[in-house]
C-alpha cells in the first residue's frame, strides 16, 4: 500500500476535531450545541475550494435519519411506554428488595442485569429501558442518580462483548474475516467466530467494571443532586425543615394474639401521638385507611411518628418494628406518594366541618398530618414549639393549610376539586395505565424477536414497537415526544458529519498509518495492544463501525506481516471499538448525560481509568482465551 501525504484537507479535519474536543472538555457551551457548531462548521467550509471533500452538504443532515438516531428514540419511546404502565416500578422494587438501599449492593444489581441484557440487545436499548428504573431507585433511596447510572451505562457498553450479536462491531466482524480470507494465503485463513466465543473475555470485562465502581466509586462517581422539592426529600426531613415535626415513617408487624385486637386506628393514634397511614391484612394493602378501621390481627401497619416513641410502644405490646419499609416500600415510595399542602379557600363547603365529618381519608385520600393555621402547627405529635391536638376533630376554617400525607394521584384529582387549593406543585402528575400492560409487553415481545430472530433493520425493528405503544394508547403521541432526550439525538446525529470527514477525506487512514510505522519492529504482544489503543481512540471520534471497517483489514496484515494471529487481532479491532468511556460521544453516554447532569471531566475522570483497565483485561484474556 503507497504511503499516505498529509493533506490540507486532513489538516482541517485534524483541526476541527481538536476543536471539537476543546468544546467538549472547556464546556464553553453545551455539548449538544457544540456538536451542531461543528457540524455547521464542516457544511460551510466544505464550500471553500479544496475542502469539498469534508462534507457533502445535501447529506450533511442524514445523520438525524440514521439507523443509530432512529433507534435510540424508538427505544426511548418503548422505555416510556412500559414505565406508564408501572411496570419499571415493579422492577425498582423487585431491585431494591434484594438490593437493599446503599449503593454497594445497588450498582452490581443494576449493572450485571444491563450488561447480560445488552449481550443480547443493543446496549443503547438495555441502558435507554433501564433508565427509569434506576430513576426510580435514585429517588427512593435518596441515593443521586450521577452515583447510579454511570456504572449502568458504562456496564451496557461492556456488556455488548459478551455475545457475538452484542455490538455492532461484533456482529459485523465474522462479515470482515470472511472477505479479508480472499487476500489471505491457505495457510493464513481465519475461521468465523461462534456466538459464545468472546463469552469469557465479555464476563470478565463485565465483572471488571462492576468492582471497579464497587471499590472505587466514592471517588471516580460525581455527587450531583437535584433540587429538592417536598416529593424529592424524605418524609421526614420534609416535616422537620418546614413544620417542625420530627417523625419517621416505619412498618410495624402486629402478631397474632396481639393486645390490640379490635381497638380502632382512631384510638391509637391518639392515646399514643401518632398516625396510622397504611395497614395489610390477609394479603390487602389498604392506602390512608379511615380511622373507625379495627386492627385485625396478624397484620402490619404503616405508623408515622417518632421512632423512638413507636419502638417503646412496641415492646409495651409486643410488635415488631421493621429497620425500613418493606410491604410498604412500594407504595410509600416518593414517586407515588409523599406530603403535600393544600389550603382550604373561602368557599369551600369544609369549613366549619372536622376531618372526621367528613371522612377525609376515604373521601379525598388525605391523611391528615397537621393543620397550619395563623403561624402555629396543630398535629398529634408533640413539639417544643406546639402541645397535642386532636386534628382530627379541629373545625377547619377558611386559610388553614393542611399538611397531609397522600398517593400523588390522589393529590392530581384535588386540584380539580373547589373544596381545596393544592399548593404543592412539584409533584409527579404521573398518569400510570396498569390496565395497558399487556399491549406494552406484547410490542416488547414483538420487537425482540424482530431483533433476534429477523434480518429487519433495527430502527424498524424498534420502531414496530414505539408504534405499537402508541397505537394502542400506552402512550399518547404527545408523551411520546416528551419521553425523547433531544439533546441527546441532536449530539449523535450531528457528529456523524464529522466521523464521515475523518473517513472521507482519509485522515483515519493517515492516522493509522502513522501509529502502525511507530509500531514497526514491536514484538507480536506489542503491536496487538497498539492496535487496541489505535481502535480506541478511533472509536471516540467516528462510529464504532466505521472504526472496524477501517482497522480489521489493517490489523490482518499487521498480524500476516508479524507471524501473529489475524483472526485474534481482528476481534482485538472488534472489542476495542467499545472501549469508548473518556468523552460522550458513545450512544449510552451521551443518553445518560443530561439526566445525571453530567460533564465531560466526569466521563474524563471516571472514564479514563475504566479505559485503562478495560485495554489490560481485554488484551489479557483475549491471549488466554485464544
Amino acid at each position: 500500500m503507497e504511503p499516505i501525504t498529509l493533506t490540507f484537507e486532513m489538516t482541517v479535519v485534524l483541526g476541527l476535531l481538536a476543536f471539537t474536543v476543546f468544546l467538549f472538555v472547556s464546556e464553553i457551551v453545551r455539548i449538544d450545541f457544540a456538536a451542531i457548531l461543528v457540524m455547521v462548521l464542516l457544511g460551510v467550509l466544505s464550500q471553500l475550494p479544496g475542502l469539498s471533500n469534508l462534507a457533502d452538504v445535501q447529506h450533511l443532515f442524514d445523520g438525524f435519519a440514521s439507523n443509530a438516531v432512529i433507534s435510540i428514540i424508538a427505544v426511548m419511546i418503548i422505555g416510556a411506554g412500559l414505565d406508564k404502565t408501572g411496570l419499571m416500578s415493579k422492577v425498582a422494587a423487585a431491585i431494591l428488595k434484594f438490593g437493599g438501599t446503599t449503593e454497594v449492593r445497588i450498582i452490581p444489581i443494576i449493572s450485571g442485569t444491563v450488561g447480560v441484557i445488552s449481550s443480547f440487545m443493543q446496549n443503547v436499548g438495555a441502558a435507554a429501558l433501564f433508565l427509569p428504573v434506576v430513576s426510580r431507585i435514585s429517588v427512593r433511596t435518596e441515593i443521586p442518580l450521577s452515583r447510579l447510572l454511570m456504572p449502568m451505562g458504562f456496564c451496557a457498553i461492556l456488556g455488548g462483548t459478551m455475545t457475538m450479536v452484542g455490538s455492532s462491531p461484533l456482529i459485523l466482524l465474522n462479515d470482515l474475516i470472511i472477505s479479508s480470507n480472499d487476500m489471505l494465503p491457505e495457510d493464513s485463513q481465519m475461521e468465523p467466530f461462534s456466538l459464545f466465543s468472546v463469552t469469557p473475555v465479555g464476563i470478565c470485562l463485565v465483572f471488571t467494571g462492576i468492582l471497579y465502581f464497587m471499590l472505587l466509586g466514592r471517588w471516580v462517581l460525581p455527587n450531583r443532586g437535584k433540587d429538592e422539592g417536598s416529593s424529592g426529600q424524605s418524609v421526614r426531613d420534609y416535616l422537620k425543615k418546614i413544620y417542625g415535626l420530627k417523625s419517621d415513617l416505619v412498618e410495624v408487624i402486629v402478631p397474632e394474639g396481639s393486645i390490640l385486637r379490635g381497638q380502632t386506628f382512631e384510638d391509637i393514634m391518639v392515646a399514643h401521638n401518632l398516625y396510622i397511614l397504611g395497614s395489610y391484612h390477609k394479603g390487602q394493602r389498604f392506602f390512608s385507611p379511615v380511622t373507625s378501621t379495627t386492627v385485625q390481627d396478624p397484620c402490619r401497619l404503616a405508623i408515622m411518628g417518632r421512632r423512638k416513641v413507636i419502638q417503646a410502644i412496641a415492646e409495651d405490646y409486643g410488635l415488631e418494628v421493621l429497620p425500613e419499609l418493606d410491604i410498604f416500600a412500594e407504595a410509600y415510595a416518593p414517586t407515588v406518594a409523599g406530603v403535600a399542602e393544600v389550603v382550604i379557600p373561602p368557599d369551600s363547603d369544609l369549613i366549619d366541618k372536622t376531618a372526621r365529618d367528613v371522612v377525609m381519608r376515604k373521601t379525598y385520600g388525605l391523611g391528615l398530618l397537621a393543620i397550619h393555621r395563623g403561624g402555629d402547627t396543630l398535629s398529634l405529635v408533640e413539639t417544643e414549639d406546639h402541645a397535642v391536638t386532636d386534628i382530627s376533630n379541629e373545625p377547619l376554617r377558611a386559610g388553614d393549610t393542611l399538611v397531609a400525607f397522600t398517593a400523588w394521584d390522589r393529590l392530581a384529582r384535588l386540584t380539580k376539586d373547589r373544596d381545596f387549593v393544592v399548593v404543592t406543585s412539584d409533584f409527579p402528575m404521573e398518569d400510570l395505565r396498569p390496565n395497558k400492560v399487556a399491549w406494552a409487553l406484547l410490542f416488547f415481545a414483538i420487537t425482540l424477536g424482530l431483533i433476534l430472530f429477523t434480518d429487519l433493520r433495527l430502527s424498524l425493528a424498534l420502531l414496530v414497537g414505539a408504534c405499537g405503544m402508541i397505537a394502542s394508547n400506552v402512550l399518547r403521541i404527545d408523551e411520546a415526544y416528551e419521553a425523547v432526550s433531544w439533546p441527546t439525538v441532536f449530539l449523535l446525529a450531528s457528529l456523524i458529519p464529522l466521523g464521515q470527514a475523518v473517513q472521507n477525506t482519509g485522515t483515519a487512514t493517515w492516522i493509522a498509518q502513522e501509529i502502525l510505522e511507530l509500531l514497526d519492529g514491536w514484538p507480536i504482544w506489542g503491536l496487538q495492544a497498539g492496535i487496541a489503543v489505535l481502535a480506541t481512540g478511533f472509536t471516540l471520534v467516528m462510529s464504532n463501525v466505521g472504526a472496524t471497517v477501517l482497522l480489521v483489514p489493517l490489523a490482518v496484515s499487521i498480524a500476516v506481516a508479524a507471524g501473529g494471529d489475524p483472526a485474534i487481532f481482528a476481534l482485538t479491532v472488534a472489542i476495542s471499538t467499545s472501549n469508548s468511556f473518556l468523552i460522550p460521544t458513545h450512544q449510552v453516554n451521551a443518553l445518560i448525560m443530561g439526566p445525571a447532569g453530567y460533564k465531560v471531566v466526569d466521563f474524563l475522570k471516571s472514564g479514563g481509568i475504566m479505559t485503562i483497565l478495560f485495554l489490560i483485561v481485554s488484551l489479557t484474556m483475549m491471549n488466554v482465551v485464544f
